[in-house]
């Protein structure tokens, strides 16, 4: 009566061939528990069966899936605090001074034009929704909560090492030495190769030297060079687009008033599809840039594809993230000497809030779109897509099999129409990549915590089914760790250190309201901080052909205002920058600084304070090997008893105490499946 699509799935087809029908039915009845407990999404809110999937699919699946439920474990606590510090950006945004001070319309200040020709003279008190909504992201909380986002990726890492000791231990995986890999058609072809053009004039012509890997290295290089290159080509073409498009709408009248929605919004769209697509290619190319290296065994395959994929998908998926959090605004110049990127066509600037509110927009339209569509269409819908074709290709090709054969079909024909398994490397690649949206730029979207936590408990369950019920049963493999997923995972955590550390510094406003709260302001607060922050520019000066055509200005506009910390024009030199900016520019030097070291030192503490292998499996590791060294000693003291005897009371004797030292093993030392049967059901991700 189970109507699930169990009905089409079951054991490798080759274990129907050797296993007895109890072993048949045991597995039947492990499948239907894992897709009962643990393949539904109405079970979510459940821990995973991380032992029966692990004595199902193996050890190396299962440790996938206990890092993943620990991962998403992990994003609770941060996710909570990431609501918190969003919520006390709502709660204060009515005191925000600086703020309050760009939506009067009473001071208004007179802006210069955002564009030549087209663009109008304009008030600041315009951008009030948006110094508001900078405010929900860009506070001081956000400090606080990228020092604790930086502890706890340390945390992280460290209860996974702790979690993945326990797991060996019960599954008995602390004794597995590196066994020595058999190596790989395509190497062993390669050497064969070799040897028939050495004709045994060389030493080295049963291996591949370097010299031999040469050329694949070579195009290696120069292919992941050329598509690092198409990635920043790229970037900077949606760059131009902006550029253009807000140039564009400008000279309409009817659209000038949403330019910088509109140029935003389509923008990240481009840059999501471009991301979704590149990330295809990229996944391909890796592979096959692999294959040409011919790595000699199939792990030092798999970390080499991984190393790949990681760097170029990670280039892929951040580079229009970085530019708006580091490089955007940062080259435009100032009025009459603006930096052009073609003839006419000013670089962009940021917006009157700062470019924090953009990056954050940038940050969540990317993660939300590569996880809502990855899954629902690349890891949903292409599945089933392929299934169907399967299913309509094996209904028009004529059949050699009888009629009952094809009404009752065999198991293992079943099982042949189902998806076959390809790894686990999509499935972490997707995780490593969220964990760096998480973790990179969590100081400018608190709450991406939050949506990495909804996408996980589906995500979870989305995987679980897929093996269960639409994957070939893989063949099970033993290993000890995740591989090198854990050194990315550790290199991502230190590189986020930096990269908050420049997002408070150097995208944000804290470090400028900083210095002028306690060395410029007369009364220690934010008032005249906005006016502070705007440097004036002489409009007579402005570039012949550039100045606004027909403003609709109500009075004659003698200085106009923009960002920036620059010399007035009355000064001795104007417009050269001010002494606001090198202090401003030092103190941001010096926040990355201390930042920097103070998160690090803290996490090298909390590395310390937590041992990688917790103390009941440290003690019972300790107490076996007490119990093993008392007995071998034991069993060399009864030698040395019987050696001392006459002969062939000696041999006697030595058969007796052979005989009985097996069977006080058990007494001194329990199994290793013994205690990884008794403490296994115990544990829980």
């Amino acid at each position: 009566e189970v109507n699930t699509p169990l009905k089409s799935r079951g054991l490798h087809p080759v274990a129907y061939s050797v296993a007895p029908l109890e072993c048949l039915q045991g597995t039947q009845t492990e499948l239907l528990l894992l897709y009962q407990e643990w393949a539904r999404y109405g079970v979510f809110y459940k821990f995973q069966p991380i032992d029966l999937i692990r004595k199902y699919f193996g050890e190396k699946i299962g440790l996938y899936f206990a890092w993943l439920g620990l991962y998403t474990s992990f994003l609770i606590p941060s996710s909570v605090i990431g609501v918190i510090v969003f919520l006390y950006g709502c709660a204060t945004i009515e005191e925000d001074i600086p703020s309050k001070e760009m939506c009067d319309q009473q001071n208004a200040f007179t802006m210069c034009p955002l564009c030549d020709k087209s663009c109008d003279y304009w008030n600041l008190s315009s951008a009030c929704g948006t110094a508001k909504a900078s405010h929900l992201f860009d506070n001081p909380a956000t400090v606080f909560f990228s020092i604790f986002m930086a502890l706890w990726a340390t945390m992280f890492l460290e209860n996974w090492k702790r979690l993945q000791m326990r797991l060996g231990y019960f599954w008995d995986l602390t004794g597995i030495e590196e066994e020595e890999e058999h190596s790989r058609p395509e190497y062993e072809t390669k050497v064969r190769e070799k040897m028939l053009k050495a004709s045994g004039k060389s030493d080295d012509e049963d291996k591949l030297t370097w010299k031999d890997r040469f050329p694949g290295y070579l195009v290696n290089f120069a292919s992941i060079l050329f598509m690092i290159a198409l990635t920043f080509s790229i970037v900077f073409g949606v760059i131009v687009y902006r550029i253009t498009t807000a140039a564009a709408l400008s000279l309409n009248k009817t659209t000038r008033s949403n330019v910088r929605v509109t140029v935003t919004a389509t923008a990240v769209i481009i840059n999501l599809v471009v991301i979704l697509i590149l990330d295809e290619i990229y996944g391909a190319v890796a592979t096959w840039l692999t294959k040409i290296e011919v790595p000699k065994t199939e792990q030092t395959f798999e970390e080499r594809l991984i190393l790949k994929a990681f760097l170029l998908k990670f280039v892929n998926a951040y580079s229009p993230i970085f530019y708006v959090a580091f490089f955007k605004g940062r080259f435009v110049g100032r009025p009459g000497s603006y930096v052009y990127v073609f003839d006419g066509y000013r670089m962009e600037e940021c917006a009157p809030g700062g470019c924090l509110m953009e990056l954050c927009i940038q940050l969540s339209i990317i993660m939300l779109g590569k996880q809502l569509i990855q899954n629902n269409i690349f890891e949903i819908g292409v599945p089933k897509l392929k299934k169907l074709f399967r299913k309509l290709k094996d209904e028009t090709e004529p059949r050699e099999t009888d009629s009952a054969h094809s009404k009752h079909p065999e198991q293992w024909d079943l099982d042949y129409s189902l998806e076959p398994y390809t790894g686990l490397t999509p499935e972490y690649m997707e995780m490593i990549i969220q964990f760096g949206f998480v973790t990179l730029f969590v100081a400018s979207f608190p709450l991406a915590p939050v949506f990495a936590l909804l996408n996980n408990v589906i995500e979870v369950r989305l995987d679980a089914k897929k093996f269960v019920t639409e994957l070939r049963r893989p063949d099970a493999v033993r290993t000890k760790d995740i591989g090198i997923w854990f050194d990315i995972l550790s290199g991502i955590g230190k590189f986020s250190v930096i990269s908050n550390a420049f997002v408070i510094a150097v995208t944000s406003d804290f470090i400028p309201r900083l210095v002028y709260q306690y060395a410029y302001s007369h009364n220690g607060t934010l008032h005249g901080f906005v006016n502070h922050t705007l440097s004036f520019f002489n409009v007579s000066q402005l570039k012949e052909g550039t100045q606004p055509e027909n403003s609709q200005f109500d009075q004659e506009v003698q200085f106009c205002r923009f960002k920036d910390y620059r010399e007035p024009p009355w000064a001795p030199n104007p417009y050269e920058f001010s002494k606001q900016y090198w202090s401003i520019l030092s103190a941001r030097l010096a926040f990355v600084i201390i930042f920097q070291n103070l998160v690090m030192f803290l996490s090298v503490l909390v590395d310390w304070m937590i041992p990688d292998i917790p103390t009941d499996i440290s003690d019972q590791i300790k107490k076996e090997k007490g119990l093993l060294v008392d007995f071998f000693l034991k069993e060399e003291h009864e030698k040395l008893k019987l050696s001392d005897e006459p002969g062939q009371r000696s041999l006697g004797g030595g058969r007796h105490s052979r005989s009985r030292a097996p069977s006080s093993a058990p007494s001194g030392r329990s199994q290793p499946g013994s205690i990884a049967s008794s403490g296994s059901q115990h544990t829980n991700v």
